[in-house]
């Protein structure tokens, strides 16, 4: 446990995990308080393929992103300050999608909006061992 969570400044994986079980039972979020978090460390620029297996979707697809923008989420109107916690995973980014077989999610220049909690529960994928086309 990292020692902003130990303060109680940042939630907790538990909390987390929590929090997003309370969204409804065919949600994202609440599919995502099923899985762990695989990739801890700021996200911008590496290869990740997001978590969409059934039950999320009615097949398995493989979807591959680059993040490239985040932004952080939106405080409710006349909040000035996140509450405490923190949420772990908070925001969202910009992604480029680098591989897709999904028919709705092409490659080439497509840009979708990916939650930071998604990112987190994805696989990352490493290129060092990609072969090479000559």
């Amino acid at each position: 446990m990292s020692f902003l969570s130990r303060i109680g400044f940042i939630e907790t994986k538990e909390q987390e995990q929590a929090r997003l079980a309370q969204a409804p039972e065919d949600s994202t979020n609440h599919y995502l308080s099923t899985l762990p978090v695989t990739i801890e460390e700021w996200p911008k620029d590496l290869v990740v393929e997001l978590p969409w297996e059934p039950p999320r979707t009615d097949q398995s697809y493989r979807v591959v992103v680059v993040p490239i923008e985040f932004r952080k989420d939106l405080l409710p109107e006349g909040v000035e300050e996140e509450p405490l916690p923190r949420k772990r995973h908070s925001g969202s980014w910009t992604c480029a999608v680098v591989y897709s077989n999904h028919p709705s999610y092409p490659v080439g220049g497509y840009r979708i909006v990916v939650p930071a909690a998604e990112l987190a529960r994805g696989r990352r994928v490493d290129l060092a061992g990609v072969p090479t086309q000559a």
